[in-house]
């Protein structure tokens, strides 16, 4: 089953934060700062078919959002965040 975003909104998935810091010690989970990092895994169309938009967002691109927006959903056993295409700060570049 896919996600397919109505309106300007995009289907993230969180990448997993870190366990351990650069220096090897382990991380319990209550001290792990929940990421704002997330991979885009569905762009709406309206997001596609705006030219000033068009672009600027694609799928498998990583990205910074805002740390209170979205609306989390499980579909198939794995969990996404539906968010606002203003949510999105950043793109990731490598």
């Amino acid at each position: 089953m896919n996600l397919k975003p109505i309106g300007e909104r995009v289907v993230i998935k969180k990448v997993e934060a870190k366990k351990s810091t650069a220096s090897g010690i382990v991380l319990p989970e209550s001290a792990q700062e929940a990421p704002q990092y997330a991979e885009v895994v569905a762009v709406s169309d309206a997001i596609e078919n705006n030219e000033k938009l068009k672009g600027n967002v694609k799928v498998n691109d990583k990205i910074i959002y805002s740390k209170y927006s979205g609306t989390e959903v499980k579909l198939d056993d794995e969990e996404y965040i539906v968010v606002k295409y203003s949510d999105i700060l950043a793109v990731v570049e490598d």
